[in-house]
């Protein structure tokens, strides 16, 4: 029988061949079967006139109408977000990772788990990052309940991926300890996750005023960087050294976990950038150039130090050339999905085979084209 206090009590009492005990229950007094109930005095609830909720009112910052009232929507491509995410159900015990052990053990050489060790080190990290930024800044300021729906879908699925990273490093038989350190102690992963909190830290403050302009600029610097370079282009760089593994044929374990994270986290930068674009039109903002590009430069430099110490000797099929020329491509894209200048003018794609190779179905490009159809499983369908 369940026990509300304590919803564990009735399987260990099971397990110990326990029994339940008969409970003996006092008779009520003469007077209580007799004398009725005394009433309290409850003051009578007040009338308000208050009018229903215009979806035109709505706003993704600052608005002022009920944030428990979902629909009418006005922003229902918010809601289409939270239903496709929906349809990606998994967990990491789902995919076997069998292969992936004798592969680590006998067949990767010592570069090879080089990049395979630090690559899964940065990336458990980044995701315990960016489940509290969308947690802890992002999602309460948001002031349409349809929008925080799908953030709370997107709290549960960086979660989700910090659990999938571990499972393989636990699975692999990886020294934890080790491997979760190394963000705090090799300098070259520190620095991303330094210039990631640097970047979002002004932001994780409840009392942040977004009808002040400079805090909102902030506000919305801060977004940019979170769904346009730490989802949008340090997670598609973090996944391919896995990826270029997989294409031949190593970690394939491994990739293909990742390969349903990057279903997740197609949604998590498109939604970003949308809510961007859509806060920039609602309020007017208009942010600086300059800014814009010293942010992506930062980061790329970031990344130029990253990729010289996972790759500081080429894997097979792989360099740090081709990591870092693949940023400023992917940086270029982002940048103008968010309607920003290119910040590196005639970036080439380097990694032509990673967009296929990152899709499950090996259908169309995985991570730029527009999600009509996300279904469990890889049957994707796509514009």
């Amino acid at each position: 029988m369940l026990n509300w206090d304590d919803p564990f009590a009735a399987s260990v009492a099971a397990k110990a061949g326990t029994t339940e005990q008969s409970v003996s229950v006092a008779e009520p007094a003469a007077n209580e079967l007799t004398s009725p109930p005394a009433k309290a005095d409850v003051a009578p609830l007040p009338v308000n006139n208050i009018a229903p909720v215009n979806p035109d009112d709505k706003r993704v910052v600052n608005g002022m109408t009920d944030i428990n009232q979902l629909a009418p929507f006005k922003y229902p491509w918010a809601w289409e977000y939270f239903l496709n995410a929906n349809k990606n159900h998994w967990t990491p015990l789902d995919i076997n990772m069998t292969a992936d052990i004798h592969d680590y053990n006998h067949k990767l050489t010592l570069e090879e788990k080089h990049v395979y060790e630090n690559v899964m080190s940065y990336l458990t990290t980044s995701d315990i990052l960016a489940m509290r930024n969308i947690g802890l800044a992002v999602m309460e300021k948001m002031t349409a309940p349809e929008l925080q729906i799908y953030q709370a879908r997107q709290v549960y699925e960086e979660a989700l991926h910090t659990w999938t990273y571990q499972h393989c490093i636990e699975t692999i038989g990886l020294d934890q300890g080790e491997i979760y350190n190394r963000y705090r102690v090799v300098p070259e992963i520190n620095q991303k996750i330094q210039l990631a909190n640097d970047r979002l830290a002004s932001i994780l403050h409840s009392d942040i005023d977004l009808t002040n302009r400079d805090e909102l600029e902030n506000f919305v610097m801060a977004y940019a960087f979170f769904g346009g370079i730490f989802e949008g282009c340090w997670f598609y760089n973090g996944f391919s050294p896995i990826f270029a593994l997989q294409r031949r044929g190593l970690m394939k374990g491994t990739a293909e976990q990742l390969q349903y994270i990057m279903r997740d986290e197609v949604l998590h930068a498109s939604f970003g950038i949308r809510v961007v674009k859509q806060i920039i039109k609602e309020e007017n903002v208009v942010l600086d150039p300059k800014k814009i590009q010293e942010m992506f430069e930062e980061a790329y430099e970031a990344e130029k130090i990253y990729a010289g110490y996972i790759l500081r000797d080429p894997i097979l099929g792989y360099s740090k050339e081709d990591h870092i020329a693949q940023f400023r491509f992917i940086a270029n894209r982002r940048a103008k999905q968010l309607g920003f200048a290119e910040p590196f003018p005639g970036a080439e794609n380097t990694l032509t085979w990673l967009d296929e190779q990152a899709n499950m179905k090996k259908e169309k490009n995985f991570f730029e084209t527009k999600v009509t159809e996300y279904q469990t499983g890889g049957a994707l369908k796509w514009d």
